[in-house]
């Protein structure tokens, strides 16, 4: 009876109740990294006087740090600390980067002279810059604890072994991206409103103050969360599998699966949701799980024999790199957004009225709309209807999700070639070719299309890219499995870095001319565009063959009530 009673309290945590503390933290990160983001290719080129180029490779190797660091984050958070605790530490950190970066835009001293008539800018020197990076690496920091661990922390307080909640999780990550999509549609208008025409301070100060805030409530709602404790680093537990399967080489296979050693009270921690079953792929692994003479199989040595569910643990990994993979040129498409479109935005009439005019880093705003409005739409009418037709809870698949996503990336990119060309033939039938900081008297609204259909795209294929990571990642390592998706964009954005710089090298002529100049009217910023849109086109042609040859990880649910997840995704495997 006593026991009952402590499930049942047990069972009473988590679920609604805790996504306003989760939601908060992450609105408030949002606000701080997108208010900055979306606006930092101004502020490094009108307060730190960096060239163009420079200044987009500064942006685009932030973006790509902040990026990587989830794989710290999740490190920390499976093997020993908790996704609480990760987080609440993490947040910290980023406040004091917030602090920092706000004290360098108040203080004259961290920043070079204003510019003065047609004089040469003088740049940040090498302190100025310090400040600067130093700010940007703790909040770089700070993003890898929270990133990969309050959206995996918030899925986490969804129960799903409970019948009534199974479907709540996929839901979740809608919930997820449209609250983030919130957030991001506050910055890049109110915050970036204010950066522009009342100041840097104020306009970093307010997601400052917002993040402090969200520290409190994320702390408060402890009582709340459904708390997983971790299972010991995941890493360890795939480099023992890949050494007992080198170890074992010359092991021959055994001819029946049921051969292979299971250990259900070994795995206990590591599968509270369900055990892994045997799959027929990467079979050299499956040595890992041969009982030898030399194995002691009550306390095997984990660096010779592993079990079954511990190997399909890094065969799941494994199975996911391509997919993983597929994803980084659409961040690379979308990075351009921040850079090279701001700054077509920025020559363009921006005027709502004679006395307001859009701000150019506030374009993203359609992004965001649009993505919010596509979120909405699928979440309450486009899964209902594809339900009629594919019998899946979710409407269609994730991996159907994702690539309806890359072709819409893909035709974003080659718009936006066709924009640009528009751009400036109007700045050479008005003689305006040589003068960069002149508007150009056509509207910014032409820009309007390319934003929305990256956001149309984002709500397809990066919300289908979370799902597909949390629902076929085992279930011990799903901050990692947040952490590789930050990855990709980590990615994304260094090989935008790259293109942008061997771009800008191999298209150099005699004359200094070259397609990315500073001055977008005597540049081919269209060819570049639709040198991703190529590299789009062929990612899209090895998408549809990985997502073809994919295999959905094999589990078997503890919980009968929730032998309905199992068939999902046998479903979900014979639909694609």
């Amino acid at each position: 009876m006593e026991q009952k009673e402590e499930n049942h309290a047990r069972r009473k945590k988590g679920g609604l109740i805790t996504m306003p503390f989760i939601f908060a933290n992450e609105i408030c990160e949002k606000l701080a990294v997108v208010g900055f983001n979306t606006n930092m290719i101004s502020y490094l080129t009108t307060q730190l006087h960096m060239p163009l180029t420079k200044a987009v490779n500064t942006l685009t190797n932030f973006s790509g740090t902040a990026s990587l660091t989830p794989l710290l984050g999740a490190f920390i958070a499976d093997s020993f600390a908790g996704k609480f605790w990760t987080v609440a530490a993490a947040s910290i950190i980023y406040q004091i980067g917030m602090i920092s970066l706000t004290l360098s835009a108040v203080l004259p001293q961290f920043r070079p002279p204003p510019c003065r008539g047609e004089e040469v800018c003088q740049q940040a020197s090498a302190g100025q810059l310090g400040v600067l990076y130093v700010s940007l690496l703790l909040g770089a920091l700070g993003s890898g604890g929270i990133r990969p661990c309050i959206v995996a922390f918030g899925a986490d307080q969804f129960d799903e072994s409970d019948p009534k909640q199974t479907t709540r999780t996929w839901t979740y990550f809608n919930w997820y991206y449209f609250v983030m999509g919130a957030a991001i549609l506050v910055a890049v208008t109110v915050l970036v409103y204010i950066q522009d025409n009342i100041g840097w301070g104020l306009g970093l100060g307010i997601p400052t103050i917002a993040m402090f805030i969200s520290i409190i409530a994320f702390i408060v709602g402890y009582p709340l969360y459904r708390n997983l404790n971790p299972a010991g680093s995941p890493f360890t537990r795939l480099v023992q599998v890949a050494v007992a399967a080198l170890r074992k080489r010359k092991v021959p296979n055994v001819s029946e699966p049921s051969l292979l050693y299971q250990n259900d009270q070994l795995d206990s921690s590591i599968s509270l949701g369900g055990k892994l079953l045997h799959s027929a792929q990467m079979k050299f692994l499956d040595k890992a799980a041969i009982v030898t003479e030399e194995d002691d199989s009550k306390t095997p040595n984990l660096w010779r024999l592993n079990t079954v569910h511990r190997v399909e643990e890094l065969k799941s990994i494994i199975r996911m790199g391509p997919i993983w993979a597929s994803g980084i040129l659409l961040i690379t498409a979308y990075a351009q957004q921040n850079t090279f479109s701001l700054q077509q935005a920025k020559t363009m009439n921006r005027h709502l009225t004679k006395s307001f005019q859009i701000p150019a880093g506030s374009m993203s705003v359609f992004t965001i709309l649009t993505m919010l409005i596509t979120t909405a739409f699928y979440d309450r009418v486009f899964i209902k209807v594809a339900r009629r037709f594919t019998g899946l809870d979710r409407g269609i698949s994730f991996l159907h999700r994702m690539g309806i996503g890359f072709v819409i990336s893909t035709l974003a990119t080659l718009v936006a070639g066709f924009v640009e060309i528009k751009r400036k033939k109007v700045a050479l039938a008005h003689g305006l070719y040589d003068h960069p900081h002149t508007t150009i008297p056509i509207s910014v609204f032409w820009l309007v299309p390319q934003y929305s259909l990256h956001g149309m795209a984002e709500a397809f294929m990066s919300i289908g890219h979370l799902e597909f990571f949390y629902d076929q990642a085992p279930e011990s390592m799903r901050s990692t499995a947040m952490a590789l998706f930050w990855t990709a964009i980590s990615v994304g954005n260094y090989v935008s870095t790259l293109l942008v710089t061997l771009i800008h090298k191999f298209s150099a002529g005699p004359n200094g001319s070259n397609w990315l100049p500073d001055n977008l009217n005597k540049g081919k910023l269209e060819y570049f565009y639709w040198v991703i849109t190529l590299l789009q086109f062929f990612n899209l042609i090895y998408y549809l063959v990985c997502a073809k040859l994919y295999t959905y990880k094999p589990i078997q649910v503890h919980d009968k009530g929730d032998s309905s997840s199992d068939g999902n995704q046998i479903e979900l495997a014979t639909a694609i």
